[in-house]
């Protein structure tokens, strides 16, 4: 429950070792030392963001073990971090993959690896995040959406169609609990520079994951349902999303 100054007191991070992960967990926990749990697959990584956490000012930080794509753990994942830190303010659901467009396209098991991880992994841990704010009565699911998935382009449509998927899920199931205390917070970064995009060269409007963070925060202060990062992407693509598709997919968007 958050304390009387409406000041977040538990997170959990699931994909606790993500770059925006770690950075969202240090924007939270930092002002009034907020317990966090970090949850993913790699305890060594887990261990070093814990410690990058814990330097930042949050109080408590646990980790513990979490697979995107083991969905029949998922809900005993979350009450596995609410039994540490009790009733979880705020539920961040930051794992993801970039895959890669081209090998993806040319066979194998890419392709579905992205679509499982993103979309199928994402649907089944907000699902499970859900059930148990709305068992508490209170708390915030924070999504990591994209503007890739605003207006999927040719050059990652395998990456982009699974964002899509979850902006239209996370948006679906915040509509779906109206009324009973959880809200839904959608966040739709543009390019971030960080491990995830090493070598690729930034899009017009990049962005840094502690610039996502910030915005986070600011935004589950507010009560908002939905941000962009930067905030001027919203304009551009209140634009791009009316372009013909004769023309969208001729526009040099990068790789």
């Amino acid at each position: 429950m958050r304390d009387a100054l409406g000041s977040v007191q538990s997170v959990l991070v699931l994909g606790g070792s993500s770059e925006i992960g770690v950075a969202t967990a240090c924007e939270l926990g930092a002002p009034r030392r907020a317990a966090v749990v970090l949850a993913g697959r790699q305890p060594e990584a887990l261990r070093q963001a814990a410690a990058t956490v814990r330097a930042a000012g949050a109080g408590r930080v646990e980790t513990i073990g979490f697979d995107a794509l083991d969905t029949g753990s998922h809900d005993a994942v979350v009450e596995a971090a609410a039994g540490l830190v009790g009733d979880l303010d705020v539920v961040v659901v930051a794992f993801g993959v970039l895959g890669d467009q081209a090998s993806d396209e040319a066979g194998g098991p890419g392709a579905v690896a992205v679509a499982s991880t993103n979309y199928v992994g994402g649907v089944s841990a907000g699902l499970a995040a859900a059930r148990r704010l709305r068992a508490q009565g209170h708390g915030v699911i924070v999504f990591l959406s994209s503007v890739a998935g605003e207006r999927v382009r040719r050059a990652n449509f395998v990456y982009g169609s699974s964002k899509a998927g979850l902006d239209g899920f996370a948006l679906g199931l915040g509509d779906s609990l109206a009324g009973t205390g959880v809200r839904v917070l959608v966040v739709r970064p543009g390019f971030v520079v960080g491990r995830m995009t090493a070598g690729r060269r930034p899009a017009p409007l990049a962005t840094t994951p502690g610039a996502v963070a910030s915005a986070t925060a600011d935004a589950i202060a507010r009560g908002r349902e939905l941000v962009w990062v930067p905030g001027s992407l919203r304009w551009v693509f209140a634009v791009l999303r009316h372009l013909p598709r004769p023309i969208w997919r001729r526009l040099p968007l990068g790789d």
